[in-house]
């Protein structure tokens, strides 16, 4: 019975008000009533309110609904807010795990966008979880459900950019990369692939490795069993060439896999700059499908801050 009133009255509320976007009140209407059926209510209800004046005169159209539980915590946000939600273009949800990390979705909140925090099966923006599945999806209107409003600050620096993807090859070896480390001057990090120091990492993880010249790394050896921590800060959870990682913002942090080790990204004139002291010298240095190694001309030391990533224990 309840259900039933929810439709007659997103049904009616369709009926009176009057369309000035591309996208047809049909659509719309129908577009409300699957909101309504799978457990977004608040959006359902809130999306015939404000067609009209938020839509644009656009052919296509991505709504990313917060479920219920962050409107109940949350309230009903303001018109701006839910600008923030809206983007003038279609995203099918296998349009946006495409996307490398760090790329920009528009919106209709005037001088900001979305940006992927995460990449691959588990994408997410600004730092929020995107569903698995679509709400909605008829070529023209997507709607994809995220687990929490979206920040309107986030963008500044410090935000944090991670992602676990997938390799897509069956063929997972590090020995053709070690051979290229060991050619051009980097022997010590292609000994720590030897030493099979990824032991541990979840098997097929894309990756990307920043690797320190030999002559300045060698200074920094000791102990046998600091060798994995050494190791595991150069090393990020995800494939990130450097044409991506160029158009990072300043102030971006990237997760390693050593706990509470971050790499912040930032530029120094031309130089793009790791934790403010270390530049990369060979970009691309090798890559296949699954793994990018960078070479840099130091070895990286602590961020100025600390970020805890992963707990004890914990593997991507």
């Amino acid at each position: 019975m309840a259900a039933t009133k929810i439709l007659l009255s997103l049904l009616s509320l369709f009926s009176f008000l009057p369309s000035s976007s591309s996208i047809p009140t049909e659509t719309l209407r129908e577009a409300a009533v699957t909101l309504s059926n799978s457990g977004y209510l608040s959006m359902s209800l809130t999306l015939p309110l404000v067609s009209n004046s938020l839509l644009p005169h656009a052919p296509s159209l991505t709504i990313f609904s917060p479920c219920d539980t962050a409107f109940t915590q949350s309230g009903q946000p303001p018109l701006s807010i839910l600008r923030l939600h809206f983007s003038p273009l279609s995203f099918p949800l296998n349009s946006l795990e495409s996307l490398s990390l760090g790329a920009k979705i528009p919106t209709l909140f005037p001088n900001h966008s979305l940006t992927i925090t995460s990449t691959g099966y588990d994408v997410s923006l600004n730092g929020a979880k995107i569903k698995d599945s679509p709400v909605y999806d008829d070529g023209s209107l997507v709607i994809l459900g995220v687990d929490r409003f979206f920040d309107p600050g986030f963008g500044a620096s410090g935000q944090i950019l991670g992602c676990s993807v997938k390799a897509s090859s069956d063929y997972y070896s590090y020995n053709e990369a070690s051979r290229v480390l060991k050619s051009k001057g980097y022997s010590v990090m292609a000994s720590f692939l030897d030493l099979q120091l990824m032991a541990g990492f979840k098997d097929k993880t894309a990756l990307t490795i920043f690797a320190p010249v030999d002559e300045v790394i060698k200074a920094f050896l000791g102990d046998l069993s600091e060798y994995s921590s050494m190791f595991r800060k150069h090393v990020v959870p995800c494939k990130i060439m450097w044409s991506d990682l160029v158009h990072f913002d300043d102030g971006v942090v990237l997760e390693t896999y050593l706990k509470g080790f971050g790499i912040t990204v930032s530029t120094s004139g031309d130089n793009l700059m790791l934790n403010d002291q270390a530049s990369v010298n060979f970009p691309d240095m090798y890559h296949n499908d699954w793994l990018v190694i960078h070479g840099l001309r130091s070895i990286l030391m602590e961020p100025e801050s600390e970020y805890s990533f992963l707990d004890d224990g914990d593997e991507f």
